[in-house]
């Protein structure tokens, strides 16, 4: 096979790439606080000899590079529900996992069967003193202030435990709508939350299905250069073979 089509192969190999980042943004576009991704593609340039090029000549293949996240905040959604908190601006919740702390955006909480507030998945959701928030049974009316002081009739309870990264993008997919970082956080003393409010997917679905229309063209348009090369080497095979018999 020749460079033409090793070039063209690696094209159709990274639009697949980019076909599969956007296809998970448009299934996640009602997972709240989802972060819609796009791959990163760059120019692999190899030198290729041949008799006509002695010297050789650069050869541009593509190369998917990385999957870069989207961290602007989506829109917020009023649910009233008291344990659904919104972060405004930058920070993430702390949560505690089997695999360590974890981090996220998606302010959907609820009490598990002793008290504790709890991630949708069952992961207990940590106060500033890196323990878990628990209400107490008689506790009925659940206030969470701006700064993420949780009260009830009873007092103070505790206080959400927000924090920042220097670089977002250093975040890594953890599962269940968490994050992990090999970076240390920084507490962030005065979040902006909001209490009856959930942050929502920042996936633009039209916007997604227009790129994957794109995309889909594209790659229709490399698979039928592809064949049109296969068809002129094996329409040249009979006439080389031919040339060189007589030759």
């Amino acid at each position: 096979m020749e460079n033409t089509s090793y070039i063209a192969l690696s094209r159709q190999a990274a639009l697949w790439r980019q076909i599969e980042v956007v296809a998970n943004n448009m299934a996640n576009t009602n997972t709240p606080a989802y972060k819609s991704e796009q791959v990163m593609f760059h120019d692999q340039t190899v030198k290729s000899k041949s008799d006509n090029t002695p010297f050789g000549r650069q050869l541009a293949f593509v190369r998917d590079v990385a999957t870069l996240r989207d961290t602007t905040e989506g829109p917020v959604t009023k649910t009233e529900a008291p344990l659904d908190v919104a972060i405004h601006g930058d920070g993430y919740f702390t949560v505690d996992t089997p695999a360590g702390p974890r981090f996220t955006r998606a302010g959907h909480f609820r009490l598990d069967e002793n008290g504790m507030v709890v991630t949708t998945a069952g992961y207990p959701v940590l106060q500033q003193n890196d323990t878990p928030i628990i209400l107490a049974p008689n506790e009925a009316q659940v206030t969470i202030a701006g700064d993420g002081t949780v009260s009830s009739e009873n007092g103070i309870i505790g206080k959400f435990k927000v924090v920042k990264f220097d670089n977002e993008l250093d975040l890594k997919k953890a599962g269940d709508g968490t994050y992990q970082s090999s970076s240390d956080p920084t507490v962030v003393d005065r979040p902006d939350l909001s209490q009856g409010m959930v942050e929502e997917s920042n996936v633009k679905p039209v916007l997604e299905m227009t790129q994957m229309m794109t995309i889909m063209r594209s790659y229709e348009g490399v698979q039928a250069m592809i064949q049109n090369e296969h068809d002129r080497q094996m329409k040249a095979m009979p006439i080389l073979s031919q040339s060189q018999s007589q030759a």
